[in-house]
């Protein structure tokens, strides 16, 4: 694939020296990892990147004048809720080092989340300069990109902590999923995973899960197994669910297709929905381990 070649100068690589992004985490800054696997959309990710730039010699690279006006910008995009915004925007100060923060919302995010850092031209200049020195406001001199896959085990979809004594549900259970039949509906607003407060251990479990302890792990295991197999109970129930029915991307129908091509590979609904009632126990237990239940947890 051909590169494209911009018509102006930019400073080398060398003059940019970025620091990895972070998260912050209970308080405790870590290195952001490539993926978080026990991410839900109640995990919000607080961030953090210093980006060091040898001003003078990004000028004189990009042959700007002496006391030009640099910015570095970082935007966001997830690709799960198709959402994205600015992080942050920073002029360059005289020192060069630039602190980049922001704060991500979970209900936001999904999916990959990449995060785009750039150092551009504040403002369009004028006047007889360089004919291969940077012109338009907005040029770009250095970027990278930095990507975190949110797409775990955990639930992709909206998950909420209440009281059970105040609603239908049985009080001393410990969560309940709601989940509609219209396989054309957005997934989104098809499942609702309700998580009962007064059942600590998950509840706290939920709100660890960026940073999960041991029976953090343990107890997210056994939640995401259980939303997995009533997803699955679900949809064998539903008539029309089978490999031949076309759903749009990001329906209800094509996650829990999505969910069975993960969990059954080579199988075919039909294959699966005849084993769950030909043998409902053994299915129970073709489930268990087809969800992986407490695997890689130490």
């Amino acid at each position: 694939m051909a590169h494209r070649v911009l018509p102006y100068k930019k400073p080398s690589s060398d003059a940019i020296r970025p620091d990895e992004w972070t998260m912050v985490v209970d308080g405790a800054e870590m290195s952001l990892p490539d993926h978080l696997p026990h991410w839900d959309y109640q995990t919000s990710l607080a961030l953090r990147r210093v980006v060091h730039i040898d001003l003078e010699r990004a000028l004189a690279e990009s042959t700007l004048a002496p006391g030009t006006e640099l910015v570095l910008a970082a935007v966001w995009t997830s690709t799960g809720s198709k959402l994205r915004g600015t992080l942050s925007r920073v002029v360059v100060p005289a020192n060069g080092e630039v602190e980049l923060r922001a704060d991500l919302v979970g209900a936001d995010l999904g999916g990959v989340l990449m995060l785009d850092t750039a150092l551009v031209l504040a403002r369009r200049r004028h006047g007889a300069d360089r004919p291969v020195a940077p012109r338009r406001g907005g040029s770009v001199l250095w970027s990278d990109r930095t990507q975190i896959r949110l797409q775990g085990d955990a639930p992709q979809f909206p998950i909420a902590i209440v009281d059970f004594e105040r609603t239908n549900y049985p009080g001393d259970a410990a969560w309940h999923l709601e989940i509609g039949t219209d396989l054309d509906v957005a997934t989104m607003g098809s499942l609702l995973l309700l998580v009962n407060e007064k059942k600590t251990l998950i509840a706290e479990a939920l709100q660890r899960a960026g940073s999960p302890r041991l029976q953090d792990k343990m107890a997210l295991s056994m939640l995401y197994a259980d939303v997995a197999r009533t997803m699955v109970d679900h949809a064998l129930r539903i008539g029309e669910f089978d490999d031949d029915a076309n759903y749009l991307d990001e329906t209800l129908g094509a996650t829990l297709q999505e969910l069975f091509g993960r969990l059954f590979p080579g199988r075919s609904i039909t294959d699966v929905r005849l084993a769950a009632q030909e043998s409902p126990n053994l299915f129970a237990s073709q489930l268990q381990a087809a969800v992986k239940i407490f695997e890689g947890i130490e």
